[in-house]
């Protein structure tokens, strides 16, 4: 009988396990088409498949390989925060206890990574035995040796000897106390000398990035091959976990791996998609663009991860227009100049309308604008700064279909906009702005969600009793406000993860976690941004 996995095309050779291979699961916390059009999924299931002493299995919601019986290693990858509950749901679906205090000798090391965990992993912390921080490209390689070291010993042995690789982090290592139980945190320290008092977030500084090892029909993106065209962003705006958590900004070598990687992928495929944080930012990315725009590739079909707005030329709006590219995607955040001051946009209106007017000369069709709300420092004028600059768009290039995709601002870890809380009033601004603009296609993000996402990227380990409870009740703004209810006098209210701001100074859930930035710095580009309130 056939399967989803018998309509992949590897672009990898699988290894040939030994037969002292250790057994291994890598889960994705969705569903198959979902899990595999991550690329950072398919990069580390690669890796492990790559490697002769790993027999993996790989796991998702809806369908599974066959699995070891006796796994020794069970390891997830985490993007999206709300994905938890199903990390829960195969846990518990494996027979393995949900917190890492409670498992024993028969139990693999559960381990976990991606954008989530290396953001913020204190919420999850007790679900996990091992978190990896940072790039995989040299971290999950040593993972695995220096578990080899200790793979015949007790998981208490194991566990203290991981934590000294850098980028391994292990919870239970260390001890979280409070000012009060439902008070701040006072401090976090390891259980032993020997432990590191920080664990480092690890950056891969090559300039071979990442791609495909795999196409599929079945994937979100249908046929797709993935390259990473550049890693981070230049731009570092202050709100912004993609670009101060994967500092520094780099691009990936045109000739020695873009073109190679392009070639490659399209043997198998005629659909490429280009990744990064800030794509046309590529030192080459001119280069890059008459690549693509040979003959050759005229029946391949381009799509490009979100462009700084001041790139986009008639050029590259007449290559993606033939290229089958119907619309493109620019982040700016809010029509006032004042606001992007403040959160480090370096942005003008007049650049804006000219984006519009060459995405509409080189053929495309439309134009989206990732915009935001509750931006500290925001007042109502800068929201009609906003429907100002969209009007001006209209004007400037009629026609081209506009959408506007809206969101809340959250205060995300490791960035200058940590210590600030979720404003209120930002639902209702969300409102106003729908009942504004008109003629274009509005797409607000739930402010609901947003407030759970705060819960989630500020959370410290008294959540995880909370996060069981909503997995039980659904996940819902409700349900975490009931949880939050039942656990009353256990943990800070939900306010105070949301809606506070944090004092400078005072211990945060990651503090014993160390970004790409010291918190000098962030708290000097904190600084930059008050100068414009």
């Amino acid at each position: 009988m056939k399967t989803v996995f018998d309509s992949e095309g590897l672009l990898f050779t699988p290894s040939i396990p030994k037969s002292d291979a250790i057994p291994t699961i890598f889960a994705f916390p969705n569903e198959y088409s979902v899990g595999i059009t991550s690329l950072g999924y398919q990069i580390v299931w690669g890796t492990l498949a790559m490697r002769s002493d790993i027999q993996v299995s790989r796991l998702f919601t809806d369908i599974r390989e066959p699995l070891p019986p006796y796994p020794e290693i069970l390891g997830f990858s985490l993007s999206w925060e709300l994905d938890y509950i199903n990390i829960l749901n195969l846990l518990e679906s494996l027979d393995i206890p949900f917190h890492s205090s409670k498992r024993n000798e028969n139990h693999p090391l559960v381990f976990g990574g991606g954008s989530v965990l290396t953001a913020n992993p204190e919420p999850f912390a007790p679900f996990f035995d091992v978190i990896l921080l940072g790039d995989g490209e040299n971290l999950l390689d040593n993972f695995i040796n220096a578990y080899k070291e200790v793979r015949h010993e007790e998981r208490s042995t194991q566990l203290r000897h991981l934590a000294h690789i850098p980028g391994i982090y292990i919870p239970s290592l260390y001890t979280v106390s409070y000012q009060s139980i439902d008070g701040a945190i006072q401090s976090i320290q390891p259980i032993a000398q020997d432990i590191p008092a920080k664990v480092q977030k690890q950056t891969y500084g090559g300039n071979t990035l990442s791609t495909s090892t795999v196409v599929t029909p079945k994937a979100a993106w249908e046929n797709i091959y993935m390259v990473e065209v550049v890693r981070s962003c230049p731009e570092m705006c202050r709100f912004c976990l993609a670009s101060y958590l994967t500092l520094p900004f780099r691009t990936a070598s045109l000739t020695d791996s873009l073109i190679p990687a392009i070639e490659k992928g399209l043997q198998v495929t005629d659909r490429l998609g280009l990744l990064g944080a800030s794509v046309t930012q590529h030192p080459q990315f001119e280069a890059l663009l008459d690549y693509m725009a040979q003959p050759q590739y005229e029946q391949v079909r381009l799509s490009i991860a979100s462009v700084r707005t001041n790139t986009v030329t008639e050029k590259l709006a007449k290559t993606l227009a033939k290229r089958d590219t119907r619309s493109l995607t620019i982040a700016v955040e809010s029509g006032s100049e004042r606001l992007r001051k403040i959160i480090n946009k370096k942005l003008t209106n007049a650049e804006i309308i000219q984006a519009a007017v060459n995405a509409k000369r080189g053929g495309l069709r439309g134009l989206k604008f990732y915009g935001m709300v509750g931006i500290p420092g925001e007042e109502l004028t800068d929201l009609e700064a906003t429907v100002d600059m969209i009007k001006a768009v209209q004007k400037a290039a009629p026609g081209l279909r506009l959408t506007l995709g809206c969101s809340t601002f959250v205060p995300k870890a490791h960035t200058p906009f940590q210590w600030l809380g979720v404003k209120k009033e930002s639902k209702k601004r969300i409102q106003w702005f729908q009942k504004q603009l008109k003629g274009i296609d509005f797409r607000p993000e739930s402010y609901n969600w947003s407030v759970i996402q705060a819960v989630i990227s500020r959370g410290d380990r008294r959540l995880a009793p909370l996060l069981e409870l909503t997995r039980e009740y659904g996940a819902t703004l409700g349900s975490y406000k009931r949880a939050f209810k039942q656990l009353k006098g256990q943990l800070p209210e939900l306010a105070y993860y949301v809606h506070e701001d944090w004092e400078i100074g005072q211990t945060l859930p990651w503090s014993h976690l160390q970004g790409p930035l010291p918190e000098a710095t962030l708290i000097k580009h904190k600084q930059y941004a008050h100068s414009y309130f």
